[in-house]
């Protein structure tokens, strides 16, 4: 697995969750971290260089845990790696399906929302549905940083989502892994009446439905959980520590 920093490990938590045989290699690309930020064809660069490492590590399948790096280069990931590959991108479709008042917001980073990828989603899945795409420059970065709650947090988030209180939104699709551990405050300042949907079930439940087939479901015993990154490892470390509920060793890799 692989996302450009530890937004991933939402996806992993899940995953975890489903398959706890597996043994997990999280690839942490921080020196790059955000994607979002990035040019696309740096990313899809990015991408296709951890995939290709994950898949000569001895993986038997990779999740591009990463809207970003999905939007931008899971069609080539697919075309590169030898083992299936599982892209994220942002629950549009349930989205659509499970407003009340046809109004779907999408907080997510400006690579993923301005991706092609996310504008067929659009197309195919939200006939006679309102999206509001909502850009949410430095979430990331704030989750990256260790701010899960607080004023900090509170104050930035007060200001992302005020298009889409004004819009009426009632339904709010969150299409960046790294919001799924602020879930709780973006839920306070969208208010009761707003759902959120997460994208990370869904894909842990894709993953388990491929490994079923050629590449392999491991079902006895308890599985590792490695992480690597191509930034500072203590700064990571610590997040990681916060996110996954336990102390991580995490290893510096050049990719």
């Amino acid at each position: 697995m692989f996302d450009s920093g530890v937004g991933g490990l939402s996806v992993a938590r899940e995953i975890r969750r489903t398959l706890p045989a597996e043994d997990l290699l999280y690839v942490a690309d921080t020196a790059y971290c955000p994607y979002g930020d990035r040019p696309l064809e740096e990313v899809r660069t990015r991408a296709l260089a951890v995939g290709r490492y994950l898949e000569r590590a001895g993986a038997k399948l990779v999740v591009a845990a990463c809207n970003t790096a999905s939007g931008a280069a899971l069609e080539q990931l697919r075309q590169a790696l030898a083992v299936p590959v599982v892209g994220l991108e942002p629950a549009v479709k349930t989205g659509a399906a499970v407003t009340r008042n046809r109004k779907l917001g999408v907080m997510a980073t400006a690579g993923t929302l301005a991706s092609a990828r996310f504008a067929r989603l659009v197309r195919d899945h939200a006939h006679g549905v309102e999206v509001v795409p909502q850009p949410c420059p430095g979430l990331a970065d704030l989750v990256e940083e260790g701010h899960f709650d607080g004023e900090r947090l509170q104050a930035w988030l007060e200001q992302l989502t005020q298009p889409l209180k004004r819009a009426g939104v009632d339904t709010v699709v969150l299409g960046c892994t790294h919001y799924a551990f602020v879930s709780e405050p973006i839920a306070r300042v969208l208010g009761p009446a707003v759902q959120l949907v997460d994208s990370a079930p869904a894909i842990a439940r894709r993953t388990e439905h491929l490994l079923r087939g050629d590449a392999g479901r491991r079902t006895n015993g308890s599985g590792t959980f490695t992480v690597l990154t191509t930034g500072d490892p203590r700064a990571v470390a610590l997040v990681v520590a916060r996110l996954w509920g336990a102390a991580v060793p995490v290893d510096t890799v050049a990719v």
